[in-house]
């Protein structure tokens, strides 16, 4: 039997992240990509896997809760549903209300696309429509589609400006001649009907004629009616004729068969109109769910989730992550992109992609341009390793048998979400899932308040430090949901809880320089468990005092950690909000805040525990006397210090001389030139060799050696690039 407090342990891990997320969803309008980053996929999946039932159980309590809105239908439409269904795609137009354009009730249609399935394609992104085209005609038939296409759609509209009216009215009737459709076709069936009626009763009107024209009479009465007839629905049934025609086109020739004919001829997939005719399919789907939202009475979101992109070339990787911003972000999309990827392997392709050379085109930066909320799932707990790994050791074979997915033949690689979710059925499936899931609830209405009261004091104080397109402000409204979800469900919270945004924009807009705070506050706490010291850490001790005093070490390393740089905003408008006091950014509250960080890339720390030698400040015993000094230790030490580093390691008395009489200090030797300084001590070779290991070795070849794998440009690139080169300034970003 599982202790309790590990129970809740795993809780308050992966299940917490997808409640978190799924509650966000609800909140967040489309089109939206999240990048749901970790290095785990299994723990991917068991996320992506769970939101879809909290997703689900969420659109119930949603349809549930009492207001003033109409009851929506039901998502699997009855035989009488689906009779007003085709009445209504024959014979009327929805009318866009203000009320019909802000559903409060919500339903989620999941696409699963994973990328390694379409590896093989030149045409990467053409999969993401065959996926769409594919849940659709699950979800709501062929039959559906077809007749929107034929009665509904016009590509026209495309170009018209949207018109919003106000009022109770969701249906106008289809119009010829000033009368409706459905009453017009009624009367031209039914007029010759009548007419026919009479004819057969009381005949034609008779004149005087002879006996023998009599029978010619007759002939002559059967030729009129038959004419009457024929000319009377002669023309509706030719319309009729190509109503069928067109349908049963329709019908046969689907159109994602028609992108897989397109994408297998090279002449059509080659030529530049191939992604705009895609494009107006996937528009036409838009189109077409904005229909269903007004028969439904709902929103209808559908949620694609993107999975093992980063297994493919970076060519292709480039083309699936333009092809989001063209294909499904255009405005009014209902498609809410999860982007589930290793963001380590997925920067790195991209970094080695082709015509990647301006600031823009760079890793972080196309994915800042695309990604509305970042969330990187924070490491594993220590309990959940420990019961992973008890469990793998228990366990023969690979992988699959691992408790962080759910057992082959209840994982879904291509299907599609169709209905709601069973509940009770899917917790039992889901092994991380507590059984009391119930306890994961947050007061809605309270977490609405807080929220809202949360975002206007950031407009109303945070407005100076925010940046100025609309992709950062979707970014920071996202992340201060579901930051602050995770926070009421973990029962954490800010002495101040307003001041949340404030930390949010931190992480969003300056994610290198807020990890190099954060790892240096690590590293201090690490220092002193290696040197068994009982250091008493300062919790009101500021993040301004923590960067002020390392502030040299990272002007010491800002060329190898450029690209990490990049990515932060404006360093002044850093410093001038990490010293506001007003929001308190205190190592105490630093705390708090780490437990629902998950906007901030956890990489980027990585790379920077790598750049300081963190490794490096355990005492393996290894060359102890001339092991290399990390920069953090080698600029804080003075003359003194110095002096007493050399007598340990055994240097002639003359070397230590030359040091005090010269005042060199731990910066002067970081930010002194190497030869001056070997000129200067005056060391034999091997001396220098000793003295260079253990005080100048603070640079990590990491950055280098990714710097030498860079591909050497083309010509024709590189005449792109200097194309770019007036309109993107590179410098290296201030730091004093």
């Amino acid at each position: 039997m599982s202790h309790p407090t590990a129970i809740m342990e795993e809780v308050a891990t992966d299940d917490i992240y997808a409640y978190a997320l799924s509650k966000t969803l609800t909140k967040v309008s489309s089109p939206a990509t999240v990048g749901l980053y970790s290095s785990c996929q299994d723990r991917l999946d068991v996320i992506l896997d769970q939101m879809e039932v909290y997703t689900s159980r969420e659109s119930i309590r949603i349809e549930q809760k009492p207001n003033n809105s109409s009851k929506p239908r039901a998502a699997k439409l009855s035989f009488t549903g689906l009779m007003s269904l085709i009445w209504k795609l024959l014979f009327y137009t929805p009318v866009w209300t203000k009320q019909n354009q802000n559903h409060h009730n919500v339903r989620f249609i999941y696409v699963n696309f994973s990328a390694w399935h379409f590896a093989g394609c030149d045409l990467l992104w053409a999969g993401i429509a065959i996926r769409l085209f594919h849940t659709m005609q699950m979800n709501f038939g062929k039959l559906a589609l077809a007749l929107y296409r034929v009665t509904q759609y016009n590509e026209e509209d495309e170009v018209k400006e949207k018109v919003v009216k106000d009022g109770p009215k969701n249906w106008i009737s289809k119009k010829v001649c000033c009368c409706p459709l459905w009453f017009f076709l009624l009367s031209i069936v039914a007029v010759p009907v009548v007419f026919v009626v009479v004819l057969f009763v009381w005949g034609l009107p008779k004149t005087g004629v002879n006996t023998e024209d009599q029978g010619t009479a007759a002939t002559s009465e059967v030729g009129v009616l038959e004419g009457f007839v024929i000319a009377s629905l002669g023309v509706p049934a030719a319309s009729a004729l190509r109503f069928i025609l067109q349908m049963a086109k329709n019908l046969i020739f689907s159109q994602d068969r028609n992108i897989k004919k397109g994408m297998d001829n090279d002449r059509i997939s080659s030529q530049m109109g191939f992604m705009n005719e895609v494009r107006k399919e996937i528009w036409f789907l838009t189109q077409f769910i904005k229909f269903m939202e007004v028969f439904e009475r709902r929103r209808i979101c559908i949620v694609l989730k993107m999975t093992n992109l980063d297994r493919c070339s970076p060519k292709k990787i480039v083309a699936v992550l333009e092809a989001i911003n063209i294909l499904v972000s255009d405005e009014g999309s209902p498609v809410l992109s999860i982007l589930a990827v290793n963001p380590n392997v997925l920067l790195e392709k991209v970094k080695f992609a082709e015509s990647c050379f301006c600031k823009e085109d760079r890793a972080h930066a196309l994915l800042n341009r695309i990604v509305t909320l970042a969330f990187t799932v924070p490491p594993m707990s220590e309990n959940l390793k420990r019961n992973l790994f008890y469990s793998l050791t228990k366990r023969s074979g690979t992988s699959e048998d691992s408790p962080l997915r759910k057992s082959t033949h209840r994982r879904k690689t291509s299907s599609i979400d169709l209905s709601v979710v069973d509940i009770d059925e899917s917790k039992e499936s889901i092994p991380l899932i507590n059984k009391e899931t119930d306890t994961l609830d947050v007061e809605e209405d309270e977490l609405e308040k807080m929220v809202k009261g949360i975002l206007s004091n950031a407009e109303k104080k945070l407005n100076k430090y925010m940046l100025d397109d609309a992709i950062s402000m979707k970014r920071l409204i996202n992340s201060v949901w579901v930051t602050w979800i995770i926070m009421k469900v973990l029962k954490k919270e800010f002495p101040a809880p307003e001041h949340t945004a404030a930390w949010v924009v931190l992480a969003n807009q300056w994610p290198c320089r807020f990890s190099w705070i954060i790892q240096c506050v690590e590293d201090e706490k690490q220092r002193a468990a290696i040197d068994q010291q009982n250091m008493s850490t300062d919790d009101s001790k500021t993040l301004w005092k923590v960067f002020s005093e390392s502030r040299e070490e990272l002007y010491v390393m800002r060329t190898h950690i450029e690209d990490l740089l990049e990515q932060d905003g404006d360093p002044e408008v850093f410093e001038a909000l990490l010293k506001d006091e007003e929001f308190e950014f205190t190592l105490k509250n630093l705390e708090i805040f780490q437990v629902a960080m998950v906007n901030l890339d956890q990489s980027i720390r990585r790379e920077l525990a790598l750049m300081r030698g963190t490794s490096r400040l355990k005492d393996s015993g290894w060359m102890r006397n001339i092991a290399p000094l990390p920069v953090t230790t080698l600029i804080k030490m003075t003359t003194e210090d110095i002096c007493k580093e050399m007598e340990r390691m055994d240097l002639e008395s003359k070397y230590i001389d030359t040091v005090k009489e010269h005042k060199l200090n731990g910066s002067a030797l970081v930010f002194g030139d190497a030869e001056d300084l070997k000129d200067l001590l005056g060391m034999t070779f091997g001396e220098w060799a000793t003295f260079k290991l253990h005080f100048l070795s603070f640079f990590s070849p990491l950055r280098s050696r990714y710097d030498n794998m860079l591909p050497v440009p083309s010509k024709n690139q590189l005449s792109k690039f200097l194309h770019h080169a007036p309109h993107n300034y590179s410098s290296t970003p201030s730091l004093c």
